[in-house]
Formats: C-alpha cells, sequence, structure tokens
C-alpha cells in the first residue's frame, strides 16, 4: 500500500466533517417488511476536510498537501478529533483501556483494537495508527515499563517474551486514521478580495 507517514495538518483536520459509514443492503417486501443485510463487516470513515479552511494560507497548506501525495496516489494519516483514543474523550489513555489479547507462553505480538461496545453488541475495530509515544501496555492489569515494543505503522504489539498463559495483555493508545484524498481534483475558487475556497476535500479511510 502506497503510503506516507506524515499526518494532516491538525488546526485544520479539527473542524473537518465526517464519520463512519456502513454499508447495507435493504429490501423492502411485498408486504411492507424489510429485509437486512451488512454488505461490510466493518465500518469506513470518510471526511470532508474543506471546513476546516478559514485562511488563504489554510488553503495553501491543503494544496501543497494534495500535490505531495500525489491526489490520490499516496495514503496519509488524519486525526478524527472525535474519535482519537483507546478511552473516553474526556480521559488520557491509560494502559488497562484495551484487551488486545491473551497469553498463551508461545505468542508475542498482538494487535492494537478498539472496542466499541453498547448493549450486549459490539465491534472491534484494528488500530494500525497509533502514535508515537502515546501508547501504554499492561499484562494482567500491571504496567510494563519495558519488554516491548511498539510498530506505529502496523499497530502491533512485540513482548520480547511471550506473556504468560492466560494472561491479560491490555493497552492505551492516540490513534490515527489511516486515508487518502478521495478525488484528484481541487476546484479552487478566488473571490474579489483573493482569499481562495474549495467547496469539498473528501477523504477515504484507507481498509486493507
Amino acid at each position: 500500500m502506497a503510503f506516507h507517514e506524515v499526518r494532516f495538518p491538525e488546526d485544520i483536520s479539527r473542524r473537518a466533517r465526517g464519520g463512519p459509514e456502513r454499508r447495507t443492503q435493504v429490501v423492502t417486501l411485498a408486504s411492507g417488511e424489510e429485509e437486512r443485510n451488512a454488505s461490510w463487516a466493518n465500518s469506513r470513515r470518510r471526511y470532508d476536510v474543506a471546513y476546516g479552511i478559514r485562511r488563504a494560507d489554510d488553503l495553501a497548506i491543503v494544496v501543497a498537501f494534495f500535490e505531495a501525495r500525489n491526489g490520490r496516489l499516496y495514503g496519509f494519516r488524519f486525526k478524527d478529533w472525535a474519535d482519537y483514543k483507546s478511552c473516553a474523550p474526556s480521559q488520557a489513555p491509560s494502559a488497562i483501556d484495551q484487551q488486545i489479547g491473551t497469553g498463551d507462553a508461545v505468542t508475542r505480538a498482538f494487535q492494537l483494537v478498539k472496542l466499541y461496545a453498547s448493549g450486549a453488541q459490539s465491534w472491534s475495530r484494528t488500530i494500525t495508527k497509533p502514535v508515537a509515544g502515546t501508547v501504554r501496555v499492561a499484562v494482567d492489569g500491571v504496567e510494563q515499563a519495558g519488554g516491548w515494543s511498539v510498530d506505529v505503522t502496523t499497530g502491533l504489539v512485540s513482548f520480547d517474551t511471550a506473556p504468560a498463559e492466560g494472561a491479560v495483555i491490555t493497552a492505551g493508545f492516540e490513534f490515527d486514521v489511516p486515508v487518502r484524498f478521495d478525488t484528484d481534483t481541487l476546484d479552487v475558487t478566488l473571490d474579489f478580495e483573493r482569499l481562495g475556497s474549495i467547496t469539498s476535500i473528501p477523504l477515504l479511510e484507507i481498509r486493507r
């Protein structure tokens, strides 16, 4: 996957619009009843960052970022200010936020995940772009100061020694969303004061 490990400008992404998208097939029967089937097992996020452009300088920054990514060719990191932590938005990540695995005395690598739960239902989201310096890890509730490392390009946590059988592995972190531009064209409009604007700059989450 062609990807640049750079983050879209945070001050512009803070004002972006967007969020998760699901794909569901809905068939209405002759009786008026419905049949619904999920086409996607996982959600995919869409954003529009045009709302974050307030000044001509913002526009110049976005255009430069777009050109450096060659339009839709290269992916990049995006901070979704509505959902970028392993914990609640008002809290700081802790080492026991999310369970990422259970030890079996053999496995040394565990994928970062974030669980979304409501009632009896839940969905586990794979986290592939943790933010460097924010990841914390615990084994059976005890935070580990060392003996492990994390690949911030894949979200894989690796232990020097495999955790013991039955040990609960947890982690806390901040993360970015891997996205790409969903257009190869930026339609820039200049008003009489030479201030620029763009109607829409869509971004689309990259899924493997």
